[in-house]
């Protein structure tokens, strides 16, 4: 994984031959180093999520007391006073729930757990699908169809493909 001061230099490299490149070479230069930015978001993103998972089960099987107070508010276990933000409840439900789910049950298991959550938004299934397809978009989660042709949303754990990786496989 790059450095600041190596994702600097990359910045600097751009710069410095701004001068001798026409502005479309510098601006596909940019580009590519923001997709690649991306990508490694995406993956630490993925790997993040994997490991909250693992310390949830962790958690489930041998009590959240083996876990400090940092610990489990970190996983989003321990209360803090505070609702935890929209984003990161929806994260929570698909992280926890482990099976494709669609924004309807998303609302059901968000008004479950954190109903206050809901209760700040005018349209809860329009903000929930909202957050849903940004999270495919950080790569932390996938957008299916099930067997109603409905959209669902999984988590994507560490290791498995993300949705560009199974569509590169189908094209190859």
């Amino acid at each position: 994984m790059e450095t600041e001061e190596e994702s600097r230099e990359g910045l600097h490299a751009i710069d410095a031959t701004a001068n001798r490149m026409p502005a479309q070479q510098v601006v596909k230069a940019a580009h590519e180093e923001l997709l690649q930015l991306m990508r490694q978001r995406a993956e630490i993103m993925r790997r993040i999520g994997t490991v909250k998972q693992t310390i949830a089960g962790l958690a489930d099987l041998f009590g959240e007391q083996v876990l400090g107070d940092d610990l489990l508010e970190l996983i989003d276990r321990k209360p803090n006073g505070r609702q935890p933000g929209f984003t990161k409840a929806c994260r929570r439900v698909l992280m926890e729930v482990r099976r494709p789910l669609g924004a309807r049950e998303v609302c059901m298991e968000l008004e479950r757990c954190a109903p206050a959550i809901l209760a700040r938004h005018k349209d809860p299934l329009a903000s929930v699908t909202t957050v849903l397809n940004r999270l495919v978009d950080y790569g932390e989660a996938r957008s299916l169809s099930n067997d109603r042709g409905r959209r669902v949303w999984e988590w994507i754990s560490d290791g498995e493909p993300t949705a560009d990786e199974i569509a590169s496989r189908k094209t190859a």
